[in-house]
């Protein structure tokens, strides 16, 4: 276990002689830029750490290994003694809504508030504070860590006024309004329902300030709009967050094009110190379709071609899409976000031109129809190594788990979901139900592609707590200590390749990252404690020490 404060005391361009290495005469020859030298270095593959140094030479791998390293050390390269620290392959979460979240650290985080009145409370005191003409946004707050009651405006009338209000339960997927909010966004008992979206109506037909799904563009357009500054100010915060994470790449599979943008402004900029693979809506593929055609496909920093689309809801919010209605609610059994009719017509032309397509499906019967769609797809446009993704795959018809394998579709997991979920999951849908439910397991042992991810900020960008999750799968209630549903548990092997290997191939980028070998870019995380060698409990307690994108050191401890 290396001490940070030993790893900064280390310095960065040691004196070869001081770490055994003969002195080398100068000449022509300039050998690699930087020598990473005796450190416990894993290369994505092998069963743990195989190797003690890696060479760079510009944004590249250029040897691994002690002995390739110091044949290619010259009188120029920089030496970094790691003394002893666990270095792995960049890792890559494979879903974040990066821009919202980005935005959301500096607004009012929920999270905390395990009452009703810490909720209010905590809400009231961002209004008394507000400049006049601005709402309280935020997200976080979870009806579940008080029994389940819904909140709704009457809890936040009195203290809040005349200031709007519009905050996100910690899932994305339903938003409370206070009664400020709901006139200036003009929803009121004559508002017509919106087709995938739930206005939720007292008995009497009044809205009662709870918007799910679709719906809740109701009120977004209302929200006055961040500024390109205010957005991209942000980006560079959440970057930031992400790099002191040992995270390198981030895919966004957004439903808008507030994030890709910024990253053209970004980019346009110079590096962007982490790299992004950007979704767009699927329903947008025309105007991606014309931004290839003018500018290609991006490149390593930045690229694109991905489409996304919703095919329902969430489990929280009880807007997933079910064959049956949920245990607790026996009125719904979820929400069709799009017609299938439209994600087909979607996903058939948009794999026409090439690009990829990822669609969210949490529901039982919206994962079944996901799966449909992609075959009906590769039926009818043929065989091409397309890689669709289903985002989630969360609960599924058991007969279904074997068809990510026979059909070539990549499961895009959240473990931490698991966690988060489990700690209610049997009351939305009963024991029967939670057989095909977070089945991670029983999906990678049927042979299926799989990748990993944080849904970030719907869970922490800390790529750690998501692997300690897919092998243990304690709930954070702690009331399930061998692990909820246990069958389904991931090896550490398993889950480490969700966000290394298994990522770069669901991001069309194995031959460029997700191993550490010569060649590949020099993207790579350099940890204070060796994953293989702690207990799996101790997993979410390793700290980044330095985090290398491109050859360059973009994050130091």
């Amino acid at each position: 276990m290396l001490k940070r404060r030993d790893f900064l005391s280390a310095g960065v361009g040691c004196a070869l002689p001081a770490l055994g290495f003969p002195a080398i005469a100068a000449s022509s020859w300039e050998g690699v830029d930087t020598a990473y030298v005796n450190a416990m270095v894993w290369d994505g593959y092998s069963a743990g750490p195989s190797m003690s140094a890696i060479g760079i030479t510009g944004e590249h791998i250029a040897c691994v290994g002690i002995d390739a390293v110091k044949a290619q050390i010259s009188k120029r390269t920089r030496v970094v003694d790691l003394q002893g620290a666990f270095v792995m392959p960049g890792l890559t979460d494979c879903h974040t809504h990066f821009s919202l979240a980005s935005l959301a650290l500096t607004e009012l985080d929920l999270r905390s508030a395990r009452t009703p009145r810490m909720l209010v409370d905590q809400i009231a005191a961002r209004a008394r504070n507000v400049t006049k003409g601005h709402w309280v946004l935020g997200t976080g707050w979870d009806a579940d860590q008080w029994g389940g009651t819904l909140p709704d405006k009457s809890w936040l009338d009195k203290t809040t006024g005349d200031v709007p209000v519009s905050v996100s339960r910690y899932d994305l997927h339903m938003l409370l309004l206070n009664s400020a909010a709901l006139r200036l966004a003009c929803i009121n008992r004559n508002t017509p329902d919106v087709p995938g979206g739930v206005i939720v109506r007292d008995r009497n037909g009044e809205p009662t300030g709870l918007l799910k799904d679709a719906a809740k563009s109701l009120v977004e357009a209302a929200i006055p709009a961040y500024s390109s500054k205010e957005i991209d100010d942000a980006m560079r915060q959440g970057i930031a967050l992400a790099l002191s994470k040992g995270v390198t790449k981030v895919h966004c599979p957004e439903l808008d094009w507030r994030t890709h943008e910024s990253l053209l402004r970004l980019r346009a900029q110079g590096e962007t110190n982490l790299r992004f693979y950007s979704f767009v809506p699927l329903s947008d593929w025309e105007r991606l379709l014309q931004q290839v055609q003018e500018h290609g496909w991006g490149d390593d920093w930045v690229r694109w071609g991905g489409l996304k689309a919703l095919a329902d809801g969430s489990l929280g919010s009880r807007t997933a899409l079910f064959q049956k209605s949920y245990d607790d609610d026996h009125s719904s059994r979820g929400v069709r976000v799009h017609p299938l009719k439209d994600l087909l017509e979607w996903t058939l032309i948009a794999d026409r031109h090439n690009f990829q397509v990822a669609i969210h499906a949490i529901g039982d019967q919206a994962t079944h129809d996901v799966l449909n769609i992609f075959q009906t797809v590769q039926d009818q446009n043929g065989f091409r190594d397309r890689r669709f993704r289903m985002e989630h795959a969360q609960s599924m018809q058991i007969r279904d788990i074997g068809r990510f394998k026979k059909e070539n579709v990549i499961a895009s997991i959240q473990p931490y979901h698991a966690i988060d979920d489990g700690r209610w999951a049997v009351r939305r849908i009963g024991p029967g139900r939670l057989k095909g439910t977070f089945a991670y397991r029983s999906i990678v042992d049927q042979g299926a592609r799989f990748c990993c991810g944080s849904d970030w900020p719907v869970a922490p960008i800390d790529p750690f707590t998501g692997i300690k999750a897919a092998v243990l799968r304690q709930t954070l209630d702690g009331k399930n200590p061998g692990g909820w549903m246990p069958e389904q548990k991931l090896t550490l092997l398993q889950a480490l390749s969700g966000y290394t290997t298994g990522a770069a191939y669901a991001g069309f980028s194995e031959g460029r990252m997700g191993r550490i070998l010569p060649g590949l870019l020099a993207d790579f995380s350099i940890l204070d404690k060796d994953i293989f060698a702690i207990s799996p409990e101790q997993i979410d307690q390793i700290s980044t020490l330095s985090t290398i994108v491109g050859g360059k050191v973009r994050y130091t401890a």
